[in-house]
């Protein structure tokens, strides 16, 4: 059950960051620039709050790495990280391989 949850909630992640690539794809075409929307952007649009609490989180439990770091990470492209996020949920629920020459029980 668990695997079918992380593999669904996986694919719609990944659904959401083809949607987040098409959307920065035609934005760039029509400007004529390489153009992205960052993660902190589309954070803010959804919840402005959380993404303040977890910032402040972040640099009070993790000051050392904020500015080098973590900061950087909230500037990538929002596609990048839901779709890496998404890959990651997808092969956690993927299904075993069946061993070869093994008995199961």
């Amino acid at each position: 059950m668990i695997r079918f949850l992380f593999r669904f909630i996986g694919l719609c992640l990944l659904a959401t960051a083809f949607v987040l690539f098409v959307y920065d794809g035609t934005k760039s075409i029509a400007n004529h620039d390489l153009l992205y929307t960052k993660l902190d952007d589309v954070w803010a649009i959804v919840d402005q709050n959380s993404l303040n609490t977890v910032q402040n989180w972040l640099k009070q439990r993790l000051s050392w790495a904020w500015d080098p770091y973590l900061q950087g990470g909230f500037d990538l492209p929002a596609w990048v990280v839901v779709g890496i996020a998404a890959t990651l949920l997808i092969l956690l629920g993927r299904k075993r391989k069946p061993l070869i020459g093994y008995a199961r029980d």
